[in-house]
């Protein structure tokens, strides 16, 4: 049995691939025993280092207020990227010079650079040009660093979405008379969005995860920099970094799930029926047409 795509593996195939199964199966559990004994010969199993993530001083007091911020500064660095990173990417593919080499210079720009500078850059011009309160500027340099740089990466995600559509679509919205911008409103960005979603999703992912670099550089008070803080009260550096990679992990997990969930929302919403119609039936759908479009009245006058 064949597919398009390869050949179906025979029966020496088979056995080859269950063997190479086996054997990395093996090996992962090999290596977690040998993660578990080193774990417990270091003496970081003991219960009374754990103990502490049993009671809630532990969470409300360092992990629950670590994460709120956490989510608050990837929420509203999400809420302003998306949007902008929209807009500069159908600005590139604007057909005006003026609009399409600023965009792209900015995309180019910010894209180049690493996004822990950014936050240190915005740090500093909050501190040097403006009155925020030193409370709330790790926040804001945090927000400011993740949007330039995942708007930037955003807008190179839409354009590609965009032109990964075929050419025909463009072509029969000209063909009917749509402007541009029309095209791009009600038929191509509706169509991109399906095939962009997996790389927005992952963009997403990637601004949850960059949050961290706030709380090692700038002392933005994130889940990271609130597990040092626990840590060194506690003493168990181990198990809270072992708790909060599992926080970060469930994060990211209830983001791709709705994610993929949506996708597949979307792709129903657009899937036709497949039904074709034999030349009876479209006469009849032509007709049926015609007589709406071009019924007559009462008078029975056109």
């Amino acid at each position: 049995m064949t597919s398009v795509l390869y050949d179906a593996p025979g029966p020496n195939a088979k056995r080859r691939n269950v063997f190479f199964s086996v054997v990395f199966f093996v090996l992962l559990a090999l290596l977690l025993w040998w993660v578990w004994q080193t774990l417990d010969d270091k003496g970081q199993l003991e219960w009374s280092l754990w103990k502490p993530f049993t009671t809630s001083e532990a969470w409300t007091t360092y992990l629950l207020p670590g994460l709120a911020d956490t989510l608050k500064a990837a929420a509203l660095s999400m809420i302003i990227a998306l949007p902008l990173g929209a807009v500069l990417g159908i600005a590139r593919m604007s057909d005006h010079r003026w609009v399409r080499i600023p965009a792209g210079a900015v995309v180019e720009f910010f894209r180049a650079i690493p996004v822990l500078l950014l936050m240190l850059f915005a740090n500093e011009f909050y501190v040097r040009s403006t009155g925020i309160p030193s409370d709330e500027r790790p926040l804001y340099a945090v927000v400011t660093g993740l949007v330039l740089y995942n708007a930037s990466v955003l807008a190179e995600i839409v354009r590609a979405g965009i032109l990964s559509l075929p050419k025909g679509q463009s072509e029969a919205a000209m063909a009917i008379g749509l402007r541009k911008s029309q095209t791009m409103s009600s038929i191509l960005l509706p169509q991109a969005v399906t095939a962009m979603l997996p790389a927005i999703v992952s963009q997403l992912v990637v601004i949850v995860k960059d949050t961290a670099l706030g709380g090692v550089m700038l002392g933005f008070t994130e889940l990271l920099n609130t597990r040092s803080t626990l840590a060194a009260n506690y003493a168990n550096v181990i198990p809270s970094f072992i708790v909060v990679a599992v926080i970060f992990i469930i994060l990211n997990f209830i983001l791709t799930s709705f994610a993929s969930w949506l996708e597949r929302r979307l792709r129903r919403s657009k899937r036709s029926t497949g039904a074709v119609l034999g030349a009876d039936k479209v006469d009849d759908v032509n007709a049926a047409e015609v007589g709406g479009t071009y019924g007559t009245g009462a008078g029975g006058t056109i």
